[in-house]
């Protein structure tokens, strides 16, 4: 461990040349990954080996620490070879948050084996954490457990409740709520992941009976009494955070789509007539696809330059003030839930470009397609997002807790 965090604090790490190396493995390997409902342990021991997992770890138990955009821009990386891959990459590091938030013991614990992933869902209402001597005794059924498949570690986010099975209040009249780490092992999975896009995410649902946890293994997402690490990536609400690493996902995907059809273009038949030299036309020679290639083009890239550029002001702001003023925090906001938008509308337009070459599993369309259609149905993506950014755009006290 000593040689990894040396390694890791002492050495600037170029963690978006790391997930460009892989590219080609994870490509290789998607459409296994996608029949299998996992990443494979090919592709899993290659992103240890290069430590893709520890990017949003504490430089105190080897990780890199390093920015919000970085973190997005290796996950975008590996999105433009797999979408299942990159999200469990994703989610896994904003999962990794919490090693910020707990015991520094219980972080080496969770977090120093060289194989550590921590998966978990959103709550569950139902979930519930009865409070007694010296921790919890858990009972949860807890979905979208993206990744959980190749964790060693699972998260269960739950209501805490009394002895009569009652909620527990916080001094403000919230739920009081506790995030259970737990083995992996001491949970049951349903598996229950048949879904249309990111097949190979394994994003299975798991239980806990009567599972007592200590204290020590608890924790609320970025529960700022809890935190025991104080870096400025830590600072970063850890929704927001989601947000930041799952536009970069959504802009992979759709700018792999879009690269796929320029070489389509290049090489499929054109409908009608052939050129003026007798030449046969290709569909890179229509004249509509030519527009709206460039339509496609000025999309992503003008989506991806604004969500850059937003991030960029953010964490500068962040490094300066440590707390972002509400404006900014707001075009933030619009900018992770615009690219996630315009990344669909691409992959979209690009989709039935392709015509009948898009339906086909050899090619390389329809699992991109179908992925970025799970990837948009993800709350950060969501129109009803914009609402509270205008409301503070137009100068009306908006509801801020989406950022």
């Amino acid at each position: 461990m000593d040689q990894l965090v040396e390694d890791i604090t002492r050495h600037s790490i170029d963690w978006v040349g790391r997930a460009e190396s892989l590219q080609p493995i994870i490509s290789a390997n998607a459409e296994r990954t996608e029949s299998g409902g996992r990443v494979t342990d090919e592709v899993m021991a290659a992103l240890h080996e290069q430590q893709l997992f520890r990017m949003a770890l504490p430089k105190s138990v080897g990780g890199g620490e390093t920015t919000p955009l970085e973190i997005a821009l290796a996950t975008e990386a590996i999105a433009k070879a797999d979408a299942s891959t990159a999200w469990c990459v994703g989610q896994a590091s904003g999962c990794s948050w919490c090693s910020a938030y707990i015991p520094a013991e219980v972080a080496r614990e969770i977090f120093e084996p060289a194989n550590a992933v921590l998966a978990w869902g959103p709550p569950n209402p139902s979930a519930k954490a009865e409070k007694i001597e010296g921790g919890y005794n858990s009972n949860g059924k807890w979905r979208f457990g993206s990744g959980s498949l190749n964790a060693t570690w699972v998260g269960g986010h739950s209501f805490v409740v009394d002895k009569n099975g009652d909620r527990v209040l916080n001094d403000n009249g919230s739920p009081k709520m506790r995030t259970m780490l737990i083995p992996k092992d001491e949970v049951t999975f349903e598996g229950i992941w048949d879904v249309m896009g990111l097949k190979g995410t394994g994003s299975d649902t798991y239980v806990a009976t009567d599972l007592f946890v200590d204290e020590a293994h608890t924790t609320w997402r970025d529960s700022q009494p809890d935190r025991k690490e104080f870096g400025p990536l830590y600072s970063v609400p850890l929704l927001t955070a989601y947000g930041i690493i799952f536009a970069g996902l959504s802009l992979g995907v759709a700018r792999s789509l879009l690269e796929e059809f320029k070489k389509l273009a290049s090489e499929k038949p054109a409908g009608g007539h052939g050129k003026p030299n007798g030449q046969p036309a290709m569909l890179r020679d229509n004249a509509v696809i030519q527009s709206k290639t460039t339509e496609n083009e000025a999309k992503l890239r003008s989506a991806r330059a604004l969500w850059v550029e937003t991030v960029e002001e953010y964490w500068d702001n962040m490094l300066e003030t440590n707390n972002p003023p509400l404006e900014l925090r707001a075009r933030l906001r619009m900018s992770i839930t615009w690219a996630m938008l315009q990344a669909r509308e691409v992959g979209n337009a690009v989709f039935h470009a392709t015509g009948t070459n898009g339906i086909f599993e050899m090619h390389p369309f329809e699992r991109r397609f179908r992925d970025l259609q799970a990837i948009s149905a993800q709350g950060q993506s969501h129109h009803s997002n914009f609402e509270p950014v205008g409301a503070v755009l137009l100068g009306i006290e908006a509801n801020s807790h989406r950022f």
